[in-house]
């Protein structure tokens, strides 16, 4: 069996094309900064410490700061993971009380159980006709912050993994009456600055405090994000204090140099390369229009479900009458095209597109969906799957977080489970949002959910390899 290593330079000799992370798309001529071996140093003389940051860092965290157009901006090179937990920690204080979008991203859940935190979630809406999550009903996040005046900050996730954008400007008027500031997961939206084709930043948005994975959209390498500070409610040095404790002692240079350069590059030819890009996607949406069997979701969604915008970088390509599953999407693309969706669903597939992007691979994408769309046209419909996910049923919360995955626990087979209380996060991966969180009960729609998951073959995380649940021991 060939190591890592060797696994790595196998694939990069094939033609597989890469529609997922990292923005850079493997593309050599996207980055101007290729790191070598000899470039990988640590805090040496005249090279500065992340950690305190004075010389050329401080510099480089300053030049972001100054393209993004924000008060304070940080450089993480443990992901936006990292950034969640310390923009949490540094707006709620220990044992204090969260507004969270119930589909944030894990890293939030974790920062509720490191820092001992009461969360109160906010559902976002359902849009049946895709079967995706929608955005955030303002109503409910000015009444949840009504029936909970003693929660000290609100986080929502905008835009989504599948590019839905809820109203964060409304929230942040709502957040900043109450008197609390807005945390914005905007992982997948480093690009949304860059070209007026892509919705507004939460930046320009009023959010207090955004983040940014700019390895999923932007030209730099996996791992790097930024913490963006943008108003005085929420305290420069508590951001500080703890990046540096959820980021390692030993920070890349490698990938600090990354999102330097790739900081660098955007302020050079930025406006090039994106006017570039917004015209190879705005042609491919062109293409694909001639579908007639498959379906390619676009702006028709704005409007509904609370959708305040919709990012067209992000490519949901479904079959709503059910002749060919997202599953079935999946791998017809992989293997009879070698093209590596982001992500697979029973309903549809994602591709995550980026300025590192050809037109080749464009059309490559373009050339596939037509022809798999031609071969549909004969087919019996058959019942769309919709179990891509929606919080239509929430589960009932029994126990808190904390308490649920610290105490005794039991695996106990699937169908044995409901009624029970979890005490794992259970999620469909990618991209990790838990649909059962430790201390909610596990109901029988959840274990006949979570099977049909299983069955249509997807990554369910949360499981043993028995596929046993874990369950608080009664």
């Amino acid at each position: 069996m060939k190591n890592l290593a060797e696994q790595l330079k196998n694939y990069s000799q094939k033609d597989y094309y890469p529609f997922h992370m990292p923005g850079h798309k493997r593309n050599p001529f996207s980055v101007e900064y290729k790191p070598s071996i000899e470039t990988d140093i640590t805090e040496i003389e005249g090279f500065d410490n992340l950690h305190h940051a004075e010389g050329v860092i401080l510099e480089a965290q300053q030049r972001a700061a100054s393209l993004f157009h924000t008060q304070e901006t940080l450089f993480s090179v443990n992901g936006s993971t990292a950034a969640l937990l310390s923009a949490i920690s540094a707006c709620v204080p220990a044992g204090g009380k969260l507004l969270m979008a119930r589909n944030c991203h894990k890293a939030v859940y974790h920062a509720v159980y490191l820092r001992q935190l009461v969360p109160v979630y906010l559902y976002p809406e359902w849009e049946p006709h895709y079967g995706l999550n929608g955005g955030m009903d303002l109503q409910k996040v000015e009444q949840a912050l009504k029936e909970n005046p003693d929660a000290s900050a609100v986080i929502i996730t905008s835009p989504t993994y599948d590019g839905i954008v809820s109203d964060v400007g409304g929230i942040a008027e709502i957040c900043h009456e109450a008197g609390v500031p807005l945390i914005v997961d905007e992982a997948h939206g480093a690009h949304f600055i860059f070209h007026s084709y892509f919705p507004d930043s939460a930046l320009q948005k009023g959010a207090d405090v955004v983040i940014q994975s700019i390895h999923k959209t932007l030209p730099s390498m996996t791992q790097t994000a930024l913490l963006h500070r943008n108003s005085a409610r929420v305290s420069s040095e508590l951001l500080h204090r703890f990046m540096g404790m959820y980021q390692s002692s030993s920070p890349s240079y490698p990938l600090m140099a990354s999102i330097d350069s790739c900081i660098c590059q955007l302020e050079r030819s930025g406006d090039k390369l994106f006017t570039t890009y917004v015209n190879f996607v705005d042609n491919f949406y062109k293409i694909v229009k001639q579908c007639g069997q498959l379906s390619i979701v676009g702006r028709e969604i704005v409007g509904t479900a609370a959708i305040y915008d919709w990012d067209a970088s992000k490519v949901i390509v479904t079959d709503r009458d059910g002749r060919i599953s997202g599953k079935e999407l999946y791998r017809l693309l992989l293997e009879k095209y070698h093209l590596q969706m982001e992500m697979e669903t029973p309903g549809y597939v994602l591709a995550i597109t980026s300025v590192g992007d050809t037109k080749e691979g464009f059309q490559r994408f373009a050339d596939a969906i037509l022809e798999m769309d031609a071969s549909l046209k004969d087919l019996e419909k058959r019942n769309a799957s919709r179990t891509n996910g929606g919080w239509r049923k929430p589960p009932v919360r029994k126990m808190k977080l904390q308490q649920a995955m610290d105490c005794p626990r039991e695996l106990v087979k699937l169908q044995d489970a409901a009624g029970r209380i979890s005490s794992e996060f259970v999620s469909l991966y990618p991209p990790g949002i838990p649909l059962i969180v430790p201390g909610e009960e596990i109901s029988g729609e959840w274990v006949t959910y979570i099977q049909n998951c299983l069955e249509e073959g997807l990554d369910v995380h949360g499981l043993s390899p028995d596929l046993k649940m874990g369950v608080v021991y009664e």
